[in-house]
């Protein structure tokens, strides 16, 4: 007699977990995979009779005939950068805490692999999608068009895109950059720099030429550009595109363009560095320009972290609810996976300044 496929296996049947119930195999697979009607009574006789084989749902299989995976998918930069990290226990604490899984994807703001990564999504039949896109025009979101086109509802986190009418849930990045270049402003300095701008191979001769290649990047660098704008406008200060760095987003073009801005005549006396790469390459300019922070240069950084309060000196930095922003973003899929539908908006939450000692007055004839 041939051996029973699960057996062989060693993984239990339904047909097995029927038998050790009690119960006919249709019943044991209504109630295995979540779908039609099954007498309190029995549900407990074919759960107990799962555990004690060591039964597991095939949990593919049950989402093709049920049309729910309690699965979410979501599709961040870098899982390994710490921003996003915090910002996908937020997302699994949520989701866990409502039945659901959490499928994880990194792109690496690369478009070609946040389409890939779209695409698995939607072939895994994901019940709805977070995603922190590199969209930036209508041109780059037909992936995500795709997946809504399937029913599967998406809410954007970290960046908005304004070709989407979709849920977003973001930070308050042009309040928080703006607070931090007032800071410096108000400790004396008028010669800041911008360190993370617009990709722009060309310095922008213009603050219309600059916004216009901030337009063409992710929402969350316009942003931040934005808020040091308006810090400069409200106290006067007339706006100099030399003192923005421009080109790849990358710690050793950071470094490039805080050396630049360091050796120029009338050089920067503050920084204000718009992500945790660009803190990095601004401190290894200063210190190989002999420059010490805050003496010669003010800093301020965006992503508040523990290195940052154990650095000589601890770094004055942006603090962003991560973890808030994650929760905020799996509640929303979550509700609108329930059957809630608010009308589509941005919910924004608030940074925090975290102010410690690398913002002091510029050194007299510095400024």
């Amino acid at each position: 007699m041939p051996a029973d496929r699960g057996q062989a296996s060693g993984r239990p049947t339904i047909s097995e977990v029927a038998a050790e119930a009690g119960v006919g195999r249709a019943t044991a697979a209504r109630t295995l995979g979540g779908y039609g009607y099954v007498s309190p009574e029995l549900r407990e006789r074919v759960l107990a009779a799962a555990e004690k084989l060591g039964y597991r749902t095939n949990a593919l299989a049950r989402s093709m005939s049920t049309g729910v995976s309690h699965t979410l998918g979501v599709i961040v930069a870098d899982i390994g950068n710490p921003f996003f990290a915090g910002l996908m226990r937020g997302i699994s604490d949520t989701s866990r805490a409502r039945g659901f899984d959490t499928l994880v994807l990194s792109t690496y703001e690369d478009l070609d692999q946040e389409v890939a990564a779209t695409n698995v999504l939607i072939d895994k039949r994901v019940d709805g999608v977070i995603i922190a896109s590199a969209a930036t025009t209508g041109k780059h979101v037909a992936h995500i068009r795709a997946a809504m086109d399937r029913g599967i509802p998406v809410v954007l986190v970290d960046r908005a895109v304004a070709a989407l009418d979709l849920d977003a849930v973001v930070t308050d990045n042009r309040d928080a950059a703006r607070e931090a270049v007032e800071t410096l402003i108000a400790a004396g300095h008028r010669r800041i720099g911008f360190v993370w701008g617009p990709s722009t191979s060309r310095t922008p001769a213009t603050r219309r030429e600059l916004l216009a290649d901030a337009a063409r990047g992710l929402w969350t660098d316009g942003e931040r550009l934005r808020g040091y704008l308006d810090a400069l406008d409200d106290a006067h200060i007339p706006f100099d595109p030399e003192l923005v760095m421009v080109g790849p987003k990358t710690e050793a073009r950071a470094t490039a363009e805080v050396a630049r801005m360091t050796s120029m005549s009338d050089r920067i006396t503050a920084v204000f560095c718009t992500e945790t790469d660009a803190v990095t390459g601004a401190l290894r300019a200063l210190r190989a320009a002999g420059l010490s922070c805050p003496r010669d240069v003010a800093l301020i950084g965006f992503d508040d972290s523990a290195w940052a309060a154990v650095m000589e000196p601890p770094l004055t930095m942006i603090e962003q609810p991560v973890h808030q922003l994650g929760a905020k973003a799996a509640q929303v899929l979550l509700d609108t996976l329930e059957g809630a539908d608010p009308p589509r908006e941005m919910h924004i939450l608030r940074s925090r300044l975290i102010v410690r000692s690398s913002v002091a007055p510029p050194v007299l004839g510095d400024s």
